[in-house]
């Protein structure tokens, strides 16, 4: 089977694994905070924050924001449902931006139109949640720009985006948000295994976000309410919980993030393989993507003309039938049960919907050779065709 995503683990890399292993620390050691900051380095930003998941990553930045009880939180359906639990975790209020179909990523007409009506209604959200969908930036000197103007905080939701660019700063470098987001799960752009990371230029925000990520504790003196009773001290001052990482994760992502710019340089190779051979075939469309980027290509995504759940459903199956794990990214948040139970219903986000019936995301990951990247094509293109033929028939 050829899958839709995969690591590239090398010798370095189980070295650094089996080092941490024979050391003092397993975890709550050094390595994390070495992983921080080559990780914050990479961005430009001035602090980093990991954690076990970009989960919970997403969960510790919401509280370092603030959100509550009462608080409003935006995002888009085109995403894990991470995205938005994190705000419902902290007890807020959660609601959906559509997506502009050609690229998957939040539509900036669709915000400010929302913005516009919840102006007027007195429920401008609290923070708004972009998710730089497949790897590609938001368009976020505009969000930023609306930020400004209806005062609203920005987590930038990176999950697929380490080592991408926009308008030629590194994504993370927060020039357009309060903090960004990554993912090290093994079928994103590095991996520490499982894990995440918050990057900041707020040394505020990372502060609240380490104590949000270990207990709400602090063995820092000149944090400390009180006179330290000694060097055992330490104080719980916040309610927070246990999300750390490890240093073993962390010896892995650090291994990996020295690989961080080949892997996109790969994946952009890929990637432009695949939009040569789509260009011949009729009825299949890849997302677009802005020149004035660089996307890191975490997903490759073709959308069908003629879109149907069936045609979908067919194409899928049959394909992995016959060895290749394509894929769909993503069912749109509110229409799985546990939303529908909050009272959002189908037709809330348009493009959304139409986006989730007509795209497939097909295998692309650094190890992925040009001969099974012709392999997947071929298949898509026949299967294609017969389901065409097929149709003609029953009109006929």
């Amino acid at each position: 089977m050829i899958p839709y995503g995969k690591q590239s683990i090398e010798q370095r890399d189980i070295d650094a694994v089996i080092e941490i292993l024979k050391s003092d620390f397993l975890t709550q050691g050094p390595t994390v905070r070495q992983f921080e900051d080559a990780v914050a380095k990479y961005c430009g930003a001035v602090g980093a924050v990991a954690a076990n998941s970009a989960t919970s990553t997403l969960h510790i930045a919401c509280k370092a924001l603030d959100v509550k009880q009462g608080s409003i939180v935006w995002t888009v359906p085109n995403s894990f449902v991470a995205s938005a639990n994190c705000a419902l975790y902290c007890g807020a209020t959660v609601d959906f931006v559509d997506i502009d179909a050609n690229t998957g990523n939040l539509c900036i007409a669709a915000l400010s139109e929302k913005l516009e009506q919840a102006a007027r209604l007195n429920a401008l959200p609290d923070v708004i949640i972009p998710v730089h969908f497949a790897g590609q930036s938001c368009d976020m000197a505009r969000i930023g720009a609306l930020a400004k103007q209806y005062g609203f905080k920005v987590i930038e939701d990176a999950s697929h985006a380490i080592g991408g660019e926009y308008q030629g700063k590194p994504v993370g470098h927060c020039t357009y948000s309060d903090i960004c987001v990554f993912s090290f799960h093994p079928v994103k752009i590095i991996t520490s295994a499982e894990g995440g990371m918050a990057v900041t230029q707020n040394p505020q925000l990372a502060d609240r976000m380490r104590a949000f990520r270990s207990h709400g504790i602090t063995s820092d003196p000149e944090q400390m309410t009180e006179e330290s009773h000694g060097p055992w001290y330490y104080q719980q001052q916040l309610l927070g919980y246990n999300y750390r990482m490890t240093d073993i994760q962390a010896a892995l992502g650090l291994s990996q993030l020295a690989r961080l710019d080949e892997f996109v340089t790969s994946r952009n190779q890929l990637a432009r393989a695949y939009d040569k051979m789509f260009a011949e075939i009729e009825g299949i469309t890849p997302l677009s993507q802005s020149e004035l980027q660089l996307s890191t290509y975490h997903l490759y995504v073709v959308r069908f003309t003629d879109s149907s759940r069936e045609l979908q459903q067919h194409i899928v199956t049959k394909m992995r039938a016959s060895g290749i794990c394509a894929h769909v990214h993503y069912i749109p948040i509110y229409l799985q049960p546990f939303y529908k139970d909050l009272g959002f219903s189908e037709g809330y986000c348009p493009n959304s919907e139409a986006y989730y019936q007509s795209a497939i995301t097909i295998p692309l990951f650094p190890l992925l050779t040009y001969a099974q990247q012709q392999e997947v094509v071929k298949t898509l293109r026949n299967l294609l065709t017969g389901w065409q033929n097929i149709q003609n028939n029953i009109k006929e």
